[in-house]
């Protein structure tokens, strides 16, 4: 696990390497996935889930971003919501099922292409002629994104009974 220390002065000093970094670096080194951590050099405080963040921030402001307004405002409305925490795990889960349908689709895909030839130009034309695999491997994520959210209902269910045994609890529509 690398240790990165940030500084007062917002740079960030890699432990390992005992050379400061940039964010740029960061981001580098999650894409390689490279464990890390950053903490505070004064305080020893976690500022992991802060940086990561800052990254996000600088992703989204440059270039093509991933969230939109309308969706960025759902994030924040569950906020301070009975269910903040679920919906935490329920995005973990839901996003982990994405990665592993994409791992799918390489794996299917491997073996037919040059990788080092593979520009992304070429992965945009691969893709467009591949639209029933495609459709195929969103259907699935799709009822598996419907699965892992009906368990949470199931769960939220269930606790709400047992906290609350005088009242009756409404069936999980599915």
């Amino acid at each position: 696990m690398r240790v990165l220390k940030k500084y007062p002065n917002r740079r960030l000093y890699d432990t390992s390497a005992s050379t400061y970094i940039t964010l740029a670096d960061v981001k580098t080194m999650v894409m390689d996935g490279m464990p890390f951590e950053v903490r505070d050099a004064k305080t020893g405080e976690e500022l992991t889930r802060s940086i990561l963040l800052q990254i996000i921030l600088e992703e989204e402001t440059g270039g093509m971003p991933m969230f939109s307004a309308q969706m960025l405002a759902q994030i924040i409305r569950f906020y301070g919501h009975a269910m903040q925490g679920m919906m935490g795990s329920y995005l973990e889960r839901n996003l982990q099922a994405f990665v592993d349908m994409q791992a799918r689709l390489a794996d299917q895909t491997r073996g037919m292409y040059d990788p080092a030839a593979f520009t992304s130009d070429a992965w945009s034309q691969f893709m467009s002629h591949q639209a029933p695999v495609v459709q195929n491997l969103m259907s699935t994520y799709m009822e598996q994104s419907t699965h892992l959210f009906t368990q949470m209902q199931e769960q939220m269910s269930k606790q709400g009974g047992s906290l609350f045994p005088g009242f009756t609890v409404p069936p999980v529509q599915k």
